[in-house]
C-alpha cells in the first residue's frame, strides 16, 4: 500500500513546491510508483512537470466536485513512466465555497484516493500556502506530513500553527497522521544565519530532521520555467544530487 505524504507549510516561498516537483521525480527515478496531487490553485506543481493548467479537462478541482473519477483525473509526466501527476489550475480556488454544506467535506479527497492507494509506492500532496479545506482534505488523507523549512530568518514563523492544526487533525479526522519530518531548503553556506537557523529549529521542534540539507541552486530555481524536475534538468547539479539524497533517505525511512 503506498505511502501518503502531504507536503505543507502555510508560510510561502519556502520550498514546498519545489520539494514536492524534485523529491517525486527523484523518487520514480529511483523506480519507485509515485502520483502527485497539486492541490495548490496556483498549479505551480502542475507547469512544473511541462502539464499546461489550462489544457486538463480533468483535474483536482472536478474530481473534488466529484465530476470525474481518480483515474481520469490523472495525468502522465514526458521523460517519467513511473510518475502521474493530478493537476491544479485556478478554477480550484472556488471549491472552498462550492464544498459548504456537503457533508464530510473533509475525507472527499481521502475518499477518492483510497481506490487507487495501491497502485503506488508514495503518494505525494502538495499543499497550499494556507492552512484551508485543501489543506485539511490532504491532511485526512495522508499518513504523514513532511514540512520545508526556509533557511531564514522568519523560519520559525507559523510552524507552530501549522503543528497545531495537525495534531487537530489527528485528534479529530485522522487517528494516523504524523509529523514524517522537517527538510531544510535554500541553505546558503556561505552564512551564519543558515547554520543558525538550522541550529535553532533542531533545538526546538520535536519532530524528525531530515539529514539532507537542500541548498540554494540556481538550476533548481531555473527548472520550473522549462517545465521539467531538476533531474531531468541539470541531472549533475547540487540541487539534483539534494533531492536524490533526500529521496534516498525518505525510501529508508518508510
Amino acid at each position: 500500500m503506498g505511502k501518503v505524504i502531504a507536503i505543507a507549510n502555510q508560510k510561502g516561498g519556502v520550498g514546498k513546491t519545489t520539494t514536492a516537483i524534485n523529491l517525486s521525480a527523484c523518487l520514480a527515478e529511483l523506480g519507485k510508483k509515485v502520483l502527485v496531487i497539486d492541490m495548490d490553485p496556483q498549479g505551480n506543481t502542475t507547469s512544473g512537470f511541462g502539464i499546461d493548467k489550462e489544457e486538463p479537462e480533468n483535474t483536482v478541482y472536478q474530481l473534488i466536485l466529484k465530476d470525474c473519477t481518480i483515474r481520469e483525473a490523472t495525468h502522465s509526466v514526458e521523460g517519467i513512466d513511473t510518475l502521474k501527476v493530478i493537476p491544479s489550475n485556478v478554477d480550484l480556488a472556488g471549491a472552498e465555497i462550492e464544498l459548504l454544506g456537503i457533508k464530510e467535506k473533509e475525507y472527499i479527497l481521502k475518499n477518492e484516493v483510497d481506490y487507487i492507494k495501491n497502485d503506488y509506492d508514495f503518494i505525494m500532496i502538495d499543499c497550499p500556502p494556507s492552512l484551508n479545506m485543501l489543506t485539511i482534505n490532504a491532511m485526512t488523507t495522508a499518513d504523514s506530513v513532511l514540512v520545508p523549512i526556509q533557511c531564514e530568518y522568519y523560519a520559525l514563523e507559523g510552524i507552530s500553527q501549522l503543528i497545531h492544526t495537525i495534531d487537530l487533525v489527528k485528534e479529530r479526522l485522522n487517528d494516523r497522521l504524523k509529523i514524517d519530518g522537517v527538510v531544510f531548503t535554500m541553505y546558503d553556506s556561505r552564512t551564519n544565519l543558515s547554520a543558525d537557523v538550522v541550529n535553532t529549529v533542531k533545538d526546538n521542534l520535536n519532530a524528525y530532521v531530515y539529514k539532507t540539507i537542500v541548498p540554494r541552486n540556481v538550476k533548481l530555481a531555473e527548472a520550473p520555467s522549462n517545465g521539467l524536475p531538476i533531474n531531468l534538468y541539470d541531472s549533475k547539479s547540487t540541487g539534483a544530487e539534494s533531492y536524490r539524497n533526500l529521496a534516498k533517505e525518505l525510501i529508508d525511512r518508510k
